[in-house]
């Protein structure tokens, strides 16, 4: 054997210890798939009869969490998740329309906190994002992109800026920095337009472009799909597939669930399933309410045809294996009574202007097509046309939320329970297991940076950041504890901690705490408040330690009229630091208000818990309008006309109640009067007329966040329009009393 054979074997060998060995020290791309408004049980490898093989696939072949949490609503989520900060260190403490002066709910990402994207580029990481950003508040085509994808770390974006919209013509659709419409998207030009493909196609070029541009980088993405939020927007053949399987109504799927999930190993056989919220045998038009679920049903069935697509490209590029996929919600199912009452119908024809290809839609709920058709809802309409702009409702959310307690918004395990599938072939050696151990998505990216070997950073961009609340879940992943202390939750004044195998958690700011043993009873069936005093006394006491340091306190839901028993104040009188702050809204009872005020919430009215009275006139009569809003789609009131017949509506927790006028009125003049009683009594007066009364569940559960406008609605609309609904008309006095 000649010594150049040798030499040259050698070199062979040499150059493949050397490949071999890069490649093991290779780091993983990471993928993180964020659904929208989807509660724990929506899926079919957590009990779903919704169709996801893909998803299950991924979950078979790598792990599933059964108590990992989210924040409860969409944009702390966003927050918490891509900086690895409780929501309020974000500056994310409530939504992006924040009007508050309070650090932790400016409505935007501070620069006190870094993205994933942020904290990987530096470490050699392209970084990619698709979908639903929603942690600015600036939205609009003209605003400062400083807060945009792209100005927080990410090399290319495709997706919305806000939260919800229409799925055939989405609101502030944006390529990388530029707002654009899918008429006018020069890169990007299906046959029919889509939002969720949108979102798949994108997330697949970028992996494609990844692959032929930057082979020897790995890359982390950012695929934040809108499904399911609402409204119900789906396509025919996949709202085809669920035909009839909704028929037996909400009580029928929530028991098929909950035995699945059993089955499953994902929730604990002696737990207590909740009792069904909706009554079918009540429902009046249920061809339109099993239509609704099954809008909802294609909609994740249409996002699981998209994840499949794109684990099916990473595959053919032979990134699969090296590539850790991580697939969560960012809060549990929507409860929000969007466009579900009324009798709209369809016209021949579009009866609106219609828009240009370059027109920006800039609200989350329009009120036309592009091509001048109105907005429809209400049960004469059937959800799923781009025409429609529906929500499912509370009773299927129940369903969705199987077999837990309350909904987004809210922090019982309803509204902050998520699935997470974690998937990396490379690195994950268990398939198909469970792993019980609690998490939460500011654990993201903690893991995020482990895997990828990559340190969080003490300073980013001349500014000082602050340290990383998360965990890794990296020796979950082997099946070993998570050392951490405890997990925290507020928002809207709703709070929890969970330590262990306990959990205290209270409904609103004034809501009384409330203890669980999550072992026994996940489900909060059994309230051990009154048995466990020390243990509520300690957990308080951690809960109030954690708000003060993470910019929590002080906050804006501080019940203006004093604490209630029971969590504003302990027994022995002392006042709980837990409702303290410097939210604070005036001390007034009587306001005389006049067309155009907005006040803001050190002037508002204290109409939480309280009844009131509300007196307007009209000195010039118009048919549509809000006359008085204070709140928004979780908690308010407002008195608005709407053709020609007069509403008074209050939202409380979440749900409608409300009383409107049986006949149009056509005079041109006209004095209205609301009353709200403490009983929760509304009634509603005409010229010293009752016109109508009724009934809601109580008082609202606290002061709005959102402050009071006259003459329209300046915020997230409370009654069933879009806001901000002007009133065209004139009004002369308006008076709001405290009773």
């Amino acid at each position: 054997m000649s010594n150049k054979f040798i030499r040259v074997v050698s070199l062979a060998c040499s150059l493949l210890f050397f490949i071999t060995i890069q490649s093991a020290e290779r780091k993983p791309n990471i993928i993180v798939i964020l659904a929208d408004d989807v509660g724990y049980s929506d899926i079919g490898c957590y009990g779903s009869e919704i169709q996801t093989p893909n998803l299950d696939k991924l979950a078979a072949n790598g792990l599933r969490f059964t108590q990992f949490y989210n924040t409860a609503r969409c944009c702390p989520t966003r927050a918490a998740l891509m900086t690895g900060l409780y929501s309020h260190q974000a500056g994310m403490g409530h939504m992006t329309d924040s009007k508050l002066d309070l650090d932790g709910f400016r409505g935007t990402l501070n620069t006190s906190c870094v993205t994933i994207a942020e904290a990987l580029k530096p470490t050699g990481y392209r970084t990619y994002m698709t979908g639903k950003w929603h942690v600015t508040a600036h939205a609009r085509p003209d605003s400062p992109k400083a807060s945009w994808p792209c100005g927080r770390g990410f090399d290319r974006y495709y997706g919305t800026i806000m939260g919800a919209g229409n799925y055939f013509d989405p609101a502030m659709l944006t390529r990388d920095s530029t707002p654009i419409t899918p008429m006018i998207d020069t890169e990007y030009k299906p046959e029919h337009y889509y939002y969720t493909d949108a979102i798949t196609d994108n997330s697949i070029r970028y992996v494609d472009e990844h692959k032929r541009d930057y082979t020897d980088a790995p890359f982390f993405m950012y695929i934040a799909y809108t499904a399911a939020h609402w409204p119900l927007h789906a396509r025919d053949e996949d709202i085809a597939k669920y035909k009839g399987k909704y028929d037996a109504g909400y009580d029928a799927i929530r028991k098929a669930r909950f035995e699945r999930m059993k089955q499953l190993g994902v929730i604990d056989p002696k737990w207590t399933n909740n009792e069904t919220v909706g009554d079918w045998s009540k429902v009046e038009h249920k061809e339109w309410e099993a239509r609704c679920m099954e809008v909802y049903a294609a909609q994740l069935d249409r996002m699981d045809q998209g994840i499949g697509r794109i684990v099916a490209t990473l595959e053919k590029n032979g990134q699969l294996d090296n590539t850790l996929i991580f697939f969560l919600q960012d809060n549990g199912a929507c409860a929000e009574p969007i466009g579900r009452t009324g009798k709209e119908s369809r016209s021949e024809k579009p009866t609106l202007p219609p828009m240009k290809a370059g027109d920006f839609v800039l609200s989350t709920r329009p009120k036309q097509t592009r091509d001048g058709r109105p907005v429809l809802g209400g049960p004469n309409i059937m959800p799923g046309p781009d025409d429609t702009f529906i929500s499912y409702g509370r009773d299927w959310a129940n369903v969705s939320n199987t077999p837990f307690r309350e909904y987004k918004h809210w922090v019982h395990e309803g509204g902050i329970s998520t699935p997470l599938i974690a998937y990396w072939p490379k690195g994950i050696s268990a398939h198909g297991e469970l792993r019980s151990q609690p998490g939460h998505l500011i654990d993201i990216m903690a893991t995020c940076l482990d895997v990828a070997g990559t340190a969080y950073p003490s300073e980013f961009a001349g500014n000082k950041i602050t340290p990383l609340e998360g965990k890794s879940l990296r020796p979950a992943f082997e099946n070993k504890r998570i050392d951490r202390d405890a997990i925290f939750w507020e928002h809207e004044g709703n709070r929890a901690v969970r330590k262990d195998k306990w959990k205290l958690v209270a409904k609103g700011p004034a809501g009384k705490w409330e203890l669980y043993d999550m072992e026994a009873d996940r489900t909060e069936t059994q309230d051990l408040a009154s048995s466990q005093p020390a243990k509520v006394e300690e957990l308080v006491a951690k809960w109030e330690a954690w708000a003060h340091r993470a910019q929590v306190l002080p906050w804006a839901w501080t019940p203006r009229y004093g604490a209630k028993p029971g969590d504003g104040s302990d027994e022995k009188g002392k006042k709980n630091k837990a409702i303290k702050g410097n939210g604070q809204f005036s001390k007034e009872t009587k306001f005389n208000l006049k067309q155009g005020d907005e006040l803001s919430n050190e002037a508002a009215p204290a109409t939480g818990s309280r009844a009131f009275h509300i007196f307007a006139e009209i000195t010039e009569m118009a048919k549509d309008g809000v006359i008085l809003a204070q709140g928004g789609s979780a908690e308010g009131f407002t008195l608005y006309l709407k053709d020609s017949k007069a509403y008074f509506a209050l939202r409380r927790g979440g749900k409608l109640s409300y009383i409107t006028t049986k006949e149009a009125n056509t005079a041109k003049t006209a004095t209205i009067e609301a009353d709200l009683d403490k009983e929760g009594g509304m009634t509603l007066n005409i010229d010293g007329k009752k016109v109508s009364e009724g009934k809601a569940p109580g008082l609202l559960n606290r002061t709005p966040q959102d402050a009071l406008s006259v003459g329209h609605d300046t915020n997230a609309a409370v009654g069933e329009y879009e806001a901000p609904f002007k009133f065209e008309g004139k009004l002369g006095k308006v008076i709001l009393e405290l009773k």
